[in-house]
């Protein structure tokens, strides 16, 4: 895996992601060198909870199509609820996570983890209101601001934002390459 200045990264979001788990995360990547890519369903703007617009750079779609080092998956209520119902986006997410390569959820997105079926038997954490469902997918659930199991990073809410991205960072950084999928 490459360090993080040669990375690919790609974040996938709808409207509602929480403001500070899209644009800080990608704020510090972007910093520390790393390619950062945002990819929704379409072209046109999108808005966080809190009214942050940020335009796609692509489409979920043309970026499936290419080749990433890692996917990070930004938390909010509405993003990842709504996202969930896109078979494309969970069996990219799926795919990243059985082929090794580091997916970042924070907050809510550990739903998509849940609907990817990826997160059995898995340490995570995330938002208090949804670690019934994690431990329902049979992940066992802690109440840390970061918890790594494998190639998957999870983290509970805006104020473990640093610990979360610093988390990624090390596992891009560290991962062994990725098994073709």
């Amino acid at each position: 895996m490459p360090r993080i200045g040669d990375a690919n990264i790609l974040i996938i979001a709808s409207d509602g992601f929480e403001d500070n788990e899209l644009m800080e995360p990608r704020r510090r990547l972007i910093e520390a060198g790393a390619n950062v890519v945002l990819a929704s369903e379409k072209m046109d703007e999108i808005k966080g909870d809190n009214g942050t617009p940020i335009t796609p750079d692509c489409t979920i779609e043309e970026a499936l199509a290419k080749e990433w080092d890692a996917l990070l998956l930004p938390g909010g209520t509405k993003n990842p609820d709504h996202l969930r119902m896109n078979e494309t986006v969970v069996g990219a997410i799926r795919r990243f996570a059985e082929s090794g390569k580091p997916v970042a959820a924070i907050c809510h997105a550990p739903w998509l983890l849940v609907e990817a079926n990826v997160i059995r038997g898995r340490t995570v954490t995330g938002w208090p209101s949804i670690r019934t469902d994690l431990r329902n997918a049979g992940a066992s659930v802690v109440d840390q601001e970061v918890a790594v199991d494998g190639n998957i990073v999870t983290s509970r809410m805006p104020e473990d934002i640093p610990a979360f991205t610093d988390a990624f960072q090390k596992l891009i950084e560290s991962a062994d390459a990725p098994v073709p999928a």
